[in-house]
C-alpha cells in the first residue's frame, strides 16, 4: 500500500543521506537511468554502504537495477540484494525478464540465507510490455507495476505532453491489470518539477483511471502526490458509516442492508475497508 515513490540517484551522497526525511512512502534508489555508465560501480558501492549503515529505514526500500538486457544487472543484484532492501524495480519489463529475475532472486536469497522474500516492481515502458501487462501483473513476486511514460512514448514515436492523452490507453490498461491482481498501480512521474498545479491535475486524472499511487522525481512533488492519493475526509466518513451499518446489520442477522437508499454488498464493503486501511496506515485516522 503506497501513495508516493521517490526516485533518488544512487551516486548522490547528499540525497542518499536525506532519503529517510523526504516523506515518500517508498524510496527508489536508482542504479539505472540516473547514473552515467562511468558511475555504475560508484553508485552500486555507495548504495551498498548506505544500506548497511541504515538497516531499519522508515520507508519501503526499492532499488531500480539496470535492465536484464545490459551487462550491469548481475553486479547490481549481487551487491545490493540483502535483508536491507524490500523490492527490486526492473526496467523495460517483459514476462521473460520478470521470470528470470524471480529465478535470480531465489538463488541469491538462498545463498545469502536471507530472512525475507524480495518483491518486484516491473516498469512498463515498451509497447511490447503493455501487451503483456496482464500476465506480468500475475507473476511471482510482483507487488505493483509502474507505468514509464517517457520511454513508452519514445517507443511509440509520439510526443509526450503535459495533458497525457498519448498515455491514456496504457495508463488505463496498467491500472486495470493491477486492480485485477490486487497490486499497486503506480502512475508515471510528472517531469515538470516546477508546476505542482499541473502535477495535481495529472495525479487526480491518473487516480480516476485507477492508479493508486504515483512516482516522483523531486522531493517537492511529494506533498501534492501524498495529498491526492490519501483518502479524503469525505471518503473516510463514508467508509466509517458503511462499516458501522455493516456491524448493525450483522447484529440484527441481516444478510443485506442499505445505506442512504443504496444497497451495500461485498464490493462496497471491500472498498470501505481499503479506504480505512489506507487512512489508518498513513495517519489520517
Amino acid at each position: 500500500m503506497r501513495r508516493s515513490l521517490l526516485f533518488i540517484p544512487s551516486n548522490n551522497p547528499a540525497m542518499l543521506q536525506n532519503a529517510d526525511i523526504f516523506g515518500a512512502d517508498s524510496i527508489i534508489f536508482d542504479l539505472e537511468d540516473a547514473v552515467n555508465i562511468t558511475e555504475k560501480d560508484n553508485a552500486r558501492n555507495l548504495l551498498h554502504y548506505y544500506l548497511n549503515a541504515h538497516e531499519n529505514l522508515p520507508m519501503e526500500v526499492v532499488v531500480r537495477i539496470n535492465g536484464l538486457d545490459t551487462e550491469y544487472y548481475e553486479k547490481d543484484l549481487e551487491k545490493i540484494v540483502s535483508d536491507n532492501i524490500d523490492t527490486i524495480m526492473i526496467p523495460k519489463a517483459t514476462i521473460e525478464y520478470v521470470n528470470q529475475l524471480d529465478e535470480l532472486l531465489t538463488e541469491i536469497e538462498a545463498r545469502k540465507q536471507m530472512s525475507k522474500k524480495i518483491k518486484v516492481l516491473p516498469i512498463i515502458e515498451l509497447a511490447y510490455s503493455v501487451l503483456q501487462v496482464e500476465t506480468i501483473a500475475s507473476l511471482n513476486r510482483v507487488d505493483g507495476i509502474l507505468l514509464g511514460a517517457e520511454d513508452l512514448t519514445s517507443d511509440m514515436e509520439v510526443t509526450r505532453t503535459k495533458e497525457g492523452l498519448e498515455i491514456e490507453y496504457p495508463r488505463a490498461r496498467v491500472a486495470m491489470a493491477c486492480k485485477a491482481y490486487k497490486i499497486d498501480a503506480i502512475d508515471t512521474p510528472f517531469t515538470d518539477v516546477t508546476d505542482n498545479n499541473a502535477l495535481k491535475v495529472d495525479a487526480l486524472h491518473a487516480m480516476q483511471l485507477g492508479m493508486n499511487c504515483k512516482a516522483a522525481i523531486h522531493p517537492n512533488q511529494l506533498d501534492t502526490i501524498n495529498e491526492v492519493f490519501m483518502p479524503s475526509e469525505k471518503q473516510i466518513i463514508w467508509a466509517s458509516r458503511v462499516m458501522k451499518a455493516n456491524e448493525d446489520a450483522n447484529a440484527k442477522g441481516l444478510g443485506v442492508f442499505s445505506l442512504d437508499g443504496k444497497m451495500v454488498d461485498k464490493p462496497v464493503l471491500d472498498r470501505a475497508r481499503k479506504i480505512l486501511a489506507k487512512a489508518k496506515k498513513f495517519g489520517a485516522i
